[in-house]
């Protein structure tokens, strides 16, 4: 296992902070996760299996006066479960916490939690599209786990292959295109699939 200390500054909000720790395997990793911002910390740990399919997402969010909890599971069979904990008065605006409907997740490999540059890492790393045979354009469904609220939903993502990783300068390209939102951008990442830069949410600190 390598272990990676990776941090980031976001872009839509400077004054948020992420921090990263993985233990990077040959095909998965483990890692521990804090973002700080003006309102509300999270703090989460993400394991993955074999192929970086996701195992467990534990997410906590911690604001003034409230918290939650979400502990998010893939079982080998292909089905997520939730369970989910609060406490305090949340914000008003807040969605509810959890899993609305875990059959909407059919075929979902990966979770992908807001904020987070760590969880694009998965399904780079999986199709390889940082490799010079890497797939053009590949449709996925997510898992997406909305910050603050932890409400977990069905997400449907593109990844393509930009630029394979160029060595001399450490790095690749990988296009994200998120169905869900309209939105799409060019990931900058580095050998181990980890996002440098990700333009409009966050860059290496």
């Amino acid at each position: 296992m390598t272990r990676r200390h990776v941090s980031w500054v976001g872009e839509d909000d400077p004054d948020r902070v992420d921090t990263a720790v993985l233990s990077l395997g040959a095909d998965r990793f483990e890692c521990l996760g804090t973002s700080r911002g003006p309102t509300y910390v999270t703090a989460w740990s993400l394991t993955t299996g074999p192929h970086w399919v996701t195992r467990r997402l534990e997410v906590t969010v911690r604001g003034q006066g409230w918290s939650r909890d979400l502990q998010l599971e893939r079982a080998g069979s292909g089905e997520w479960s939730a369970e989910v904990s609060h406490s305090g008065a949340a914000p008003v605006d807040l969605a509810t916490p959890g899993l609305e409907d875990p059959a909407a997740l059919a075929g979902a490999l990966d979770c992908d939690l807001a904020l987070c540059p760590v969880t694009n890492s998965m399904p780079i790393l999986r199709l390889g599209l940082l490799g010079a045979q890497a797939p053009a354009v590949t449709a996925l469904t997510m898992a997406w786990v909305d910050v603050p609220s932890l409400r977990v939903v069905r997400s449907e993502q593109v990844y393509a292959a930009g630029a394979p990783y160029d060595p001399a300068i450490g790095r690749g390209v990988v296009t994200y295109t998120s169905a869900s939102r309209d939105f799409t951008a060019d990931l900058t990442v580095d050998a181990d699939g980890l996002v440098i830069d990700y333009p409009r949410l966050a860059r290496r600190g």
